[in-house]
């Protein structure tokens, strides 16, 4: 039942990630959440977050963000950054993650997502099978509810890492 929260893939953070080979697996689009994703939640856009985005882009990525926040938010947080964007995704509902690839032009397949809540990316992603890597929350404000799911999931993460240590899931 837990394995629906489990991630395909684990980074200490979206910037160690290596990209190369994601490409050389055959990964063309990147989702990418915003919020304690690649900024701390609220901020704008880090030259960290720029030149990681330039980067994706010279080795030939095609990119998109997804959030269940406001187009004001996101359109900010894009600025310096523009590539394609969702806002008020619903995440974890299927819908945006499908026109996030079609904004992109690529599929399940050749996608990754990229983000740091196992109850809406994560499962979001795998309900639709696509590979995710979860990442470490960037900074430690986030809302109330969010740091109640955070709770709960440490115990899902507890139960991940015993499952691969006794073998009943492999890592992607």
């Amino acid at each position: 039942m837990l394995k629906i929260f489990y991630p395909k893939r684990i980074a200490d953070s979206p910037y160690v990630i290596d990209y190369e080979k994601l490409y050389k697996e055959g990964y063309r689009g990147i989702i990418f959440d915003i919020d304690n994703t690649l900024v701390e939640h609220g901020a704008d856009a880090s030259p960290r977050a720029i030149e990681l985005m330039a980067r994706l882009k010279v080795i030939g990525f095609k990119l998109c963000l997804i959030s269940n926040n406001s187009e004001e938010r996101v359109t900010r947080f894009n600025k310096d950054i523009n590539v394609k964007y969702i806002y008020k995704a619903n995440k974890p509902a299927k819908k945006s993650f499908f026109r996030a690839m079609k904004q992109m032009g690529t599929n399940i397949d050749n996608t990754v997502f990229v983000g740091d809540q196992l109850f809406t990316d994560i499962f979001g992603t795998n309900r639709i099978g696509m590979m995710s890597y979860f990442v470490k929350p960037v900074g430690p404000k986030e809302e109330i509810q969010i740091v109640f799911k955070r709770k709960l999931e440490r115990i899902v993460l507890k139960y991940y890492r015993r499952d691969l240590r006794r073998g009943k899931i492999k890592k992607v």
